[in-house]
């Protein structure tokens, strides 16, 4: 690398949000070591507590982080069938001789270390994503348009589904936000949204009373509209979806998902109580956030934390952590940093002058909100657990360094936008 290059290099990079992503690994190193310590062990630091190990996964992560800086711009586009063949490929294989832990089979073992396929599927699909769209421009008016990208999105999350890890599926329903900024109708959001709202009203109102609601609100639109054919013709079939759909949620709910995670479902909904079992993970995370109350019990003071009541503290249930020793004022510090993260990347996406860079960066806020949102709202108790790590500050290597790469691999596109086209 020359200097005129190495100082191109230098400037190019958006040094912010790299200093933001430093910032979250910092958080997460110290919260780590709070959620694991309890007062007795010795002083001395060591690598083989996972403290230790995130550390190494940090310093790794900066390493690969900066060495797709070196890479060419380019290399992401013209290999992104590959590396989303590469990692569907490792979806297949984790179903063949992945070690199942939790009830999940999502882990491939390599020694000492666990890979999680799931996790590297996501940056692997954003980037055939792109590809898409850059290369057939489409705009998600037809059929055509719209089924080869469901088809890309859709393989892995079924793929995910068979482990069975559902949290991790539910991150690829992201995938939807890059492509209404790419033209996809807002009725499908629309659409995504009355799906949930259905999914509440199933176990919420009897199937007596809600099916009937919904064949006389569709009733009605289909009356009002019986002049306007395509109107009404669009509301017959709503309705008869709607009631079909009523019908699946039933049958995944009985089939597919898991006894644990239909209780902790039902207990966001107020249909069961379970202090002791499902429901004890968000009563002690909300216990622990309380009781920091504005800045904290201080670090490495929180009993909660220290007395391991809070199961899964280091990984899904690491903002605990933070409520508990820093208070409001850690919750919010840390808020406002991913707020700003994923602002300042929709700023860059929307710079870019590729539709490749440009649908790239709208698929990593996407994700990166989605795991924000999830996993915060678990740990105070306003989302099922559904056990999806919180980026750059829960522990395991396979999703630090799966955020590092869809990170960074953005940041190079971005370095780079003058000259990709």
């Amino acid at each position: 690398m020359t200097t005129q290059q190495g100082n191109r290099f230098f400037f190019n990079v958006d040094w912010i949000t790299i200093l933001l992503y430093v910032a979250l690994c910092t958080i997460g190193f110290v919260n780590i070591y709070a959620s694991i310590f309890n007062g007795t062990e010795a002083n001395e630091f060591s690598f083989a507590a996972k403290y230790g190990k995130q550390l190494i996964y940090i310093i790794t992560g900066l390493v690969l982080g900066f060495s797709i800086l070196l890479l060419d711009a380019k290399f992401f586009s013209v290999f992104s069938p590959i590396v989303y063949g590469i990692t569907m490929l490792l979806l297949i294989a984790v179903l063949l001789v992945g070690r199942k832990v939790a009830g999940n089979q999502a882990w491939i073992p390599l020694g000492s270390f666990r890979l999680q396929p799931s996790e590297l599927a996501k940056f692997g699909t954003a980037l055939l994503l792109a590809r898409y769209v850059s290369t057939f421009n489409p705009k998600f008016r037809d059929v055509k348009s719209i089924f080869f990208a469901a088809v890309i999105v859709g393989i892995p999350l079924f793929l995910i589904m068979l482990q069975p890890d559902t949290g991790s599926a539910l991150v690829f329903l992201s995938f939807m936000f890059p492509l209404y900024r790419e033209g996809l109708s807002g009725y499908f959001l629309l659409i995504f949204l009355g799906m949930i709202v259905l999914f509440i009203a199933d176990f919420l109102i009897p199937a007596q009373i809600l099916i009937p609601l919904i064949l006389a609100i569709g009733g009605l639109f289909i009356y009002q509209n019986r002049r306007k054919h395509k109107v009404m013709i669009s509301s017959i079939i709503v309705t008869v979806i709607a009631v079909g759909y009523l019908f699946l949620v039933k049958v995944a709910y009985d089939k597919i998902l898991e006894p644990h995670q239909r209780t902790r479902i039902e207990i966001l909904l107020g249909l069961k109580t379970d202090p002791k079992g499902a429901g004890y993970n968000v009563i002690q995370s909300k216990i622990a956030i309380g009781s920091g109350q504005l800045t904290g019990r201080g670090f490495l003071e929180g009993t909660q934390t220290k007395y391991g009541y809070v199961p899964e503290q280091s990984t899904d249930f690491i903002f605990s952590t933070i409520g508990e020793e820093w208070g409001f004022a850690g919750c919010f510090t840390v808020i406002a940093l991913y707020i700003f993260m994923l602002l300042r990347i929709i700023n860059l996406a929307e710079r870019q002058r590729s539709t490749f860079s440009r649908v790239y960066g709208y698929c990593v806020a996407s994700i990166l909100f989605f795991h924000v949102f999830i996993n915060i709202g678990m740990t105070i108790g306003i989302i099922p657990v559904i056990g999806i790590p919180l980026p750059f500050i829960s522990y395991g290597g396979s999703s630090l360094w799966s955020f590092t790469v869809l990170l960074f691999i953005f940041l190079k596109l971005d370095s780079n936008r003058m000259g990709f086209i």
